[in-house]
């Protein structure tokens, strides 16, 4: 196996680890809890964030350019079920570069469950987060606890 491809895949297992590590609010009340969480995985994207960017780049065969780029960033879940872990996104560099995460919201219509992945401009879900026009998620990164 080429040097590159281990130590890309060693990147992803490390921050799959650093998630499924990163201490989780055990009541719902728990600011605490909802910190630590949040600083571990801002945390674990931070430290490995650009290693997973470069594996997902590679698995699609994306390239940066001048204008277009793409980074990882902690992606913050509401919805059933805590869940951890990271996004891709991708978009014009200026745009890129002030997305801080990727807010995923959940709802039912009928019988489909349905998922927006929408990247915002902080990673504090009560600060009331800006969308972050023209920058799509290209991956998705994230381990069920």
């Amino acid at each position: 196996m080429k040097r590159t491809t281990v130590r890309m895949i060693l990147a992803l297992t490390a921050l799959t680890v650093g998630l499924a590590f990163t201490p989780i609010p055990t009541q719902a009340g728990s600011s605490l809890g909802k910190i630590l969480a949040g600083g571990g995985i801002a945390l674990a994207v931070s430290q490995f964030g650009p290693q997973v960017n470069s594996f997902i780049n590679k698995m699609t065969g994306t390239k940066d350019s001048a204008l277009e780029t793409t980074k990882v960033v902690p992606i913050i879940s509401a919805g059933k079920g805590v869940y951890l872990g990271a996004v891709q996104v991708a978009g014009p560099r200026r745009s890129v570069a002030r997305v801080k995460a990727v807010a995923q919201l959940e709802g039912k219509f009928s019988s489909f469950r349905i998922k927006a992945l929408i990247p915002v401009d902080t990673l504090n879900p009560t600060a009331k987060p800006s969308r972050v026009r023209g920058v799509g998620v290209t991956g998705v990164i994230d381990v069920k606890l």
